[in-house]
């Protein structure tokens, strides 16, 4: 259950700030759909805006790195923060992008890799190669 208000389109509509992101959401995504993290962000519309912003320049923009891949390291991020938000609405938007079944489950196993050799990294206080250090 959410801790602040989930606005609705009419409420958006009622707010100039909230109305100009969410109306660039729905043009920058070519959809219709927005979701509920931006309809709880509205609350603060600084915060909206700024949050999309950033949100649009780092995973919409042209780059060296494709849509899929960047949310399929959203996806890995999330898994490792444990947002099960960020996890779902990322793994759609990979999807979305042309994340296959199989690109899926190999990300799982990299991700399930990583985390159980970082804990044994971790608990064993390896130093890191002076070779790995730039």
């Amino acid at each position: 259950m959410a801790t602040v208000r989930i606005w609705s389109d009419a409420e958006a509509e009622a707010d100039a700030r909230v109305k100009a992101v969410f109306d660039d959401i729905r043009a920058t995504r070519k959809t219709d759909f927005v979701n509920n993290v931006w309809r709880a962000l509205a609350n603060q519309p600084a915060v909206l805006e700024s949050t999309w912003a950033q949100v649009k320049q780092v995973m919409t923009r042209p780059g060296a790195l494709d849509p899929v891949t960047r949310e399929m390291i959203y996806m890995a991020v999330s898994i490792a923060n444990g947002c099960e938000y960020c996890v779902h609405s990322h793994t759609a938007g990979a999807r979305a992008k042309g994340m296959s079944d199989e690109m899926h489950a190999e990300l799982l196993a990299i991700v399930g890799l990583a985390a159980q050799t970082n804990a044994l990294v971790t608990a064993l206080q390896v130093p890191v190669d002076p070779e790995f250090t730039v």
